[in-house]
């Protein structure tokens, strides 16, 4: 690797999960499920302050999908795929070294939707859609977490319904 590497380029691990935003999370589940071959993990539920969503974490070996939908039309996850359809809501890249990558980012322009998240075990902070491919990024660094915390959702939940994200 060149010295004058980015920071992800240096600090990336691997792809920790991909979140799909779907309409109807039971059919997806039994889609990945019975012709994937996923295995349903954790299904649990997150509210904001005006909205909600439901979520299934999927796994198939080292492979983890995290199915969302929606609990209301007014919902970012529902927002989502009314004006993109069901697809990739966001890809999670796991990190080492998370602050000091947020701060190349912000250095470099990226437009970052969240400061760091912090949990025991686990850090996350989350970019803007990028408008030239339509991705967001979810940049994670785990320590003892190996799922997801309710409390990271929560605040990345927050963080989406006060800039109006979807």
């Amino acid at each position: 690797m060149a010295a004058d590497a980015s920071v992800l380029a240096r600090s990336g691990v691997r792809i920790d999960h991909v979140a799909v935003a779907v309409e109807d999370l039971d059919a997806a589940i039994e889609t990945y499920e019975r012709t994937l071959g996923f295995e349903l993990v954790k299904r649990s539920e997150v509210e904001g302050r005006a909205s909600g969503m439901v979520l299934a974490e999927m796994r198939a070996g080292p492979v983890t999908f995290v199915l969302v939908q929606g609990t209301s039309p007014e919902s970012q996850v529902s927002r989502f795929v009314e004006h993109h359809g069901p697809g990739v809501q966001h890809v999670a890249i796991e990190v080492d070294g998370l602050p000091e990558l947020v701060g190349d980012l912000d250095g470099r322009g990226c437009e970052l939707m969240t400061g760091v998240i912090r949990s025991p075990g686990l850090e996350q902070a989350f970019t803007r859609r990028d408008p030239t491919s339509g991705v967001q990024l979810e940049l994670i660094s785990r320590g003892s977490e190996q799922g997801f915390s309710e409390s990271n959702i929560t605040e990345l939940f927050e963080a989406m319904e006060r800039e109006n994200a979807y």
